[in-house]
């Protein structure tokens, strides 16, 4: 062989081996590998897995462990799951953050059973306070005691030096004491408030109960925290809502809280995904605040308004067309001006920003499927439209139909079926509950139903709203096989409903709500797995591991 051909022969050879080289540098190999699973993938496509890789913030692939050895190497952590059921991370519909962070640090009421104990809990938490320091939050249920309203008289005695406004656990009704009345300049000649009321004594001098908008002639007076010290709340809320698998919160806050959230990722120092929501009257601010900011980032999102159209049904402030069974001179009522709300979701919508609204009553939700298939004809071009009733809780047979023939979402909240269960029947009787928290019943149609807590309202749990989707159970006990058990779903549709469609609910269905390839990496590990284990045993399941990012945030310490 002459030279020349055994020079050729050698470049070549060395071509081959760049080349290869080459391409063995451009070979993406995975990060972390996590293996040995029960994956729910949430994907139609590819419905389970045992083995997930994640690269960077993303996932690389989803299938079994023999598919992915591939795209191992050196680097790769491999993680042994030990048969550990894993689920999209799960996203909550509806939050109001700032209260489940204050909540942790407040008195705690839900569970008071008795009028004793509920003034005995108060006195004991005011010992730990300063002089003039405000006494809130609570979250008291006056059913839990027989349905007694609270007066400011039970509790003056022991918060003689504190102000105290106490939330009942709807969010929709509180109890002051006399020294925050005092404070905000409310007595006997305090007129009422319209969307609002003032529950008097037969002599009309307050008794200390607010319900929905004569709340704010006690909350203006309450000292609110700085951005900072909202920040400095948000932390802990975050950690107690990664511990229940919770990867992202669609939060009906203030505006303080979307400065506190935007502090926090600005500064990295939020592991947990947020969706600002705003009031719905603000909705001039927002769009020029989106204009200048655009609407964020994957951590922390804007760009949605939250309005209410009434109450709720434990205040009996829903808005329905009969009245309550137990207070016949009641039918719940709006809390706005009807006008000025319609012209706030027309407005809000027209800036192309993201409506959702509350309605419980059946009144409530007809009126408002009404607005949005008014104001979809008014303004034809919208792409952030996609127009959620939160809670949705009490429907008309016509309204779950609109519901799904329009693509609405259903934002629910399935907690309140198995918490209001124990005595929604004597607020409205047998035949109004049928389609009350009618989950089945909207799925079956075809409508888009997305879950969450309500949270503070309810627990942040997820394993509880799930429970209480799948089994109906009271919280009470009484009814082991459901209430309007017809309502009830399966675990996959409940499962859907928290992860994949909440995607959906805000806008993020081609990156979350699923495990597959491409999507960002957040996922939960539990300790037992929900598809096969006896549903009534679903509420004490725990989270062993939850995934951001491809970052473990949150790990059950051994032991528990």
């Amino acid at each position: 062989m002459n030279s020349c051909k055994l020079l050729t022969l050698f470049l070549f050879s060395i071509a081959g081996l760049v080349l290869n080289a080459a391409s063995a540098a451009d070979k993406t190999y995975a990060d972390y590998i996590y293996t040995n699973a029960k994956i729910w993938t949430g994907d139609s496509t590819t419905p389970s897995a045992s083995s997930l890789a994640i690269k960077g913030n993303k996932i690389l692939a989803v299938g079994e462990y023999s598919q992915l050895r591939k795209i191992i190497n050196q680097k790769t952590e491999v993680i042994d799951l030990r048969g550990a059921r894993v689920t999209p991370g799960f996203i909550d519909n509806h939050t109001h953050f700032a209260d489940v962070s204050g909540l942790l640090s407040a008195v705690q009421l839900r569970d008071a059973p008795s009028q004793h104990e509920f003034v005995k809990r108060i006195a004991n938490f005011t010992k730990t306070l300063s002089k003039e320091q405000w006494i809130l939050m609570g979250i008291w249920d006056h059913e839990a005691w027989g349905g007694q309203l609270p007066e400011a008289k039970w509790i003056d005695d022991v918060t003689p030096n504190n102000p105290l406004f106490l939330l009942r656990t709807d969010g929709h009704m509180a109890l002051a004491n006399s020294k925050a009345m005092s404070l905000a300049g409310v007595d006997k000649n305090t007129p009422e408030v319209p969307g609002g009321e003032i529950v008097r004594d037969d002599n009309g001098n307050p008794t200390g109960v607010f319900r929905d908008a004569a709340m704010l002639l006690i909350s203006k007076v309450i000292p609110e925290l700085s951005i900072q010290q909202q920040a400095n709340e948000f932390k802990q809320g975050v950690k107690h809502a990664l511990s229940y698998g919770v990867t992202q919160i669609h939060d009906m806050g203030q505006w303080q809280h979307l400065h506190a959230f935007k502090k926090l990722a600005q500064n990295q120092q939020l592991d947990m995904r947020v969706y600002s929501f705003v009031p719905l009257q603000t909705h001039a601010q927002l769009a020029k605040f989106v204009k200048k900011n655009g609407r964020g980032n994957q951590m922390h999102r804007w760009g949605g308004l939250k309005g209410l159209v009434d109450g709720s049904l434990g205040s009996t402030t829903a808005w329905f067309y009969q009245a309550y069974n137990d207070e016949p001179d009641k039918k719940g009522f709006p809390i706005d001006d009807l006008n000025d709300f319609s012209s706030w979701i027309k407005q809000g919508d027209a800036a192309g920003l993201h409506v959702t609204i509350h309605a419980i009553g059946d009144k409530a939700n007809d009126w408002l499927l009404d607005q949005f298939l008014k104001v979809e004809k008014e303004n034809p071009n919208n792409p952030q439209r996609r127009w959620r009733i939160e809670h949705a809780q009490h429907l008309s047979q016509s309204a779950i139909n609109r519901i799904a023939e329009h693509s609405i979402i259903a934002s629910m909240q399935p907690f309140h079926a198995i918490d209001d269960g124990r005595w929604a029947e004597k607020r409205i009787g047998k035949e109004r509950i049928k389609t009350t928290y009618a989950f089945d019943s909207l799925l079956d149609k075809g409508a888009i139903v997305t879950f969450g807590s309500d949270a503070p309202v309810a627990p942040m749990n997820v394993m509880h709203g799930i429970y209480a989707a799948v089994t109906r159970r009271t919280i009470d006990k009484k009814n082991p096989d459901g209430w309007v058990p017809e309502q009830k779903i399966s675990v996959e549709k409940a499962l859907t409903a928290y992860t994949k469609n909440n995607a959906y609910a805000g806008f993020q269905e081609d990156k979350l709500g699923q495990l597959k390839a491409g999507y960002l990496a957040d996922f939960v590990v539990l300790e037992k797995d929900i598809l096969s284990i006896p549903a009534e045993e679903i509420k004490d399941v725990r989270v062993k591991m939850t995934v951001v990012n491809g970052k473990v945030v949150y790990r059950a310490k051994q032991g528990n």
